[in-house]
């Protein structure tokens, strides 16, 4: 069971806390199934070629402001200290390149041409788009335009976080503000191209059916949002996510199959690939001293996942205790 949502913005309920036992045990089963299914914090340390011990501290990070990161940062300020460079997805360089592609280039995230969503979605759907969008005081003209991938990103979002989101006060954004206060170098893991790249593998049917996907949690955004802050805060990230896959099998127009299929997509396109690009990129950096990395929680676990990646080339990983 995890714990309460108290400190959460969005004042809703989490939905694993209240499951029956058959459903519980089931989705515990689901979870254990991945390699390094739990632990946010965790070390990894080998010699190198030349007989020089490597180390490099990982922490699992919540992209959402929250005021339970005071405790997380208090923990790792002292191993950030010891740290040549902070790793993280996109520093400082490249949010800044990402605002200016963005500005000079708005077909990245925009329909610029052609038929707007409104156009290409049925009326049904997208009036239900048209409400979330309105939820999140967002115009429906607007959403029209938007390219389906970024706006099913958009829609990811509760309306009770939107505020947070824009505020950019998430623990990697705290991390980063860390590390300038101390001079210390902060190098991005991928180019801030990535993402751009990624959702230009997914066909256009593919991104309509992400952004279809999206809605169908809406009625319950905030109890979605509860739940994923409880899951980060618990160490249970991968939970939250079998979690989200199991309860799909059940949902309007799916199937199990279809289901574990799309997330199966969605896992190999948002985290396995990247996960296999940054262990490189992380080995090069701890070969010049001991190195912090930073990133979203959920690259760290599974068969695919950064910390089984780095035992595979011969890396001892050890979890460290995040809480006191």
């Amino acid at each position: 069971v995890l714990p309460g949502s108290a400190l959460a913005r969005c004042q809703g309920q989490n939905m694993i806390a209240g499951l029956p036992a058959p459903d519980s045990a089931a989705l515990e089963a689901a979870t254990a199934a991945h390699p390094h299914a739990r632990g946010n914090l965790w070390r990894a340390s080998r010699m190198g070629a030349d007989g020089t011990a490597q180390s490099v501290i990982l922490l699992g990070t919540y992209h959402m402001a929250d005021p339970r990161h005071d405790a997380i940062l208090a923990r790792v300020a002292p191993l950030l200290a010891e740290a040549r460079a902070l790793l993280v997805e996109a520093g400082p360089e490249e949010e800044r390149a990402l605002k200016r592609d963005i500005a000079a280039t708005p077909d990245l995230l925009f329909i610029t041409e052609g038929p707007s969503l409104m156009e290409q979605m049925p009326a049904e759907d997208w009036a239900a788009v048209a409400k979330a969008l309105s939820d999140r005081n967002i115009p429906a003209f607007m959403g029209a335009k938007m390219r389906p991938w970024y706006l099913a990103t958009m829609l990811a979002i509760a309306p009770c976080d939107m505020a947070e989101v824009a505020a950019g006060k998430g623990l990697d954004h705290r991390l980063m503000d860390l590390a300038q206060e101390r001079g210390l170098p902060i190098r991005a893991l991928e180019p801030h191209t990535t993402l751009f790249r990624i959702f230009e593998t997914l066909s256009p049917e593919q991104q309509l059916d992400m952004l279809r996907s999206s809605l169908l949690m809406e009625d319950r955004i905030a109890d979605f949002a509860a739940t994923l802050s409880d899951g980060y805060f618990a160490e249970n990230s991968r939970q939250v996510w079998e979690y989200l896959r199991l309860t799909s099998h059940g949902l309007p127009g799916y199937t199990p199959a279809r289901a574990d299929a799309e997330f199966a997509m969605m896992e190999q396109v948002l985290m396995s690939r990247r996960n296999h690009a940054w262990v490189p990129v992380i080995e090069g950096e701890a070969e010049k001293g001991p190195v912090f990395v930073a990133f979203g929680a959920l690259h760290l676990p599974g068969q695919d996942g950064v910390l089984n990646l780095l035992e595979g080339r011969g890396w001892q990983v050890e979890r460290l205790a995040l809480q006191p």
